[in-house]
């Protein structure tokens, strides 16, 4: 079973870069993020018409998740649990029946946090991922496959950045998100890509500055596996040949492969 996290940066204006995407890379289950659309807004039918079923969590103008999957939902939960005053749409949990057993799966789009001087911004980043750790640490009680997909907006280490001295300030690789990460990791979540590869990648390269023609990008999209999940991990890569598509998203395509039969 292929399980792909993407960072779309708008499905509406990367809908034709998807669908050719989905063509080519058969997926079996999609984690979207920053799908900057509300839910009855959200391209359906011709996705749809690829044989997904299409799960959402919508917010107008930015933000926004989305899960696709061949295989049909039987359960859908949207939010991230720990704070009821907390409207943005930057968590969807999903799960599914596959013939070898349930499979619990999370798009998630975790906040920038910049800049690091506002309590609104980095602060709750911070407390975002407090969050998010308090639930992973009681969905792992399970004891079931889970996998955590999407942007995480936190560059782990040194080598997942092209040029980490340029972004000591900033919210991504503050020793307070990188602890963050680790501490989720800590829980029992083994990180796909760092399982099969140790060599430097990216996941991001900036619209801005040729980024993308001088391969100055950042790895900041990541597929957390529980230990049911990483017992069945078979590959994990990164798609990084769609940034060079016309109208690219400025993320690209990070895949798992797990076995499920």
């Amino acid at each position: 079973m292929k399980i792909v996290t993407w960072n779309i940066n708008g499905v509406k204006a990367r809908i034709d870069v998807l669908l050719h995407w989905l063509e080519e890379s058969q997926p079996d289950i999609v984690c979207l993020q920053e799908i900057k659309s509300v839910d009855e807004g959200f391209p359906r039918l011709e996705i749809e018409a690829m044989g997904y079923h299409i799960e959402t969590h919508g917010q107008k103008g930015f933000n926004g998740v989305a899960i696709l999957s061949k295989l049909r939902f039987d359960e859908v939960n949207r939010g991230l649990p720990g704070d009821d005053e907390d409207e943005q749409a930057r968590f969807i949990e999903g799960v599914i029946s596959t013939d070898g057993g349930v499979l619990r799966v999370v798009s998630l789009y975790l906040p920038n946090g910049n800049p690091i001087t506002e309590d609104r911004k980095f602060g709750y980043k911070l407390r975002w991922m407090e969050r998010l750790e308090r639930w992973a640490a009681e969905r792992l009680a399970l004891e079931e496959p889970l996998v955590l997909a999407g942007d995480y907006n936190v560059i782990p280490q040194p080598i997942d950045a092209r040029q980490p001295e340029l972004w000591v300030n900033d919210a991504l690789y503050q020793p307070e998100s990188r602890g963050a990460l680790r501490r989720l990791e800590y829980l029992g979540f083994t990180e796909a890509i760092r399982t099969v590869s140790d060599e430097q990648m990216f996941t991001f390269w900036d619209y801005q500055a040729g980024a993308w023609q001088k391969n100055n990008g950042i790895r900041i999209d990541h597929l957390l596996l529980s230990p049911e999940a990483a017992n069945r991990l078979a590959s994990a890569s990164i798609e990084k040949h769609v940034r060079g598509w016309e109208k690219p998203s400025d993320h690209v395509p990070v895949a798992a492969e797990l076995a499920f039969n």
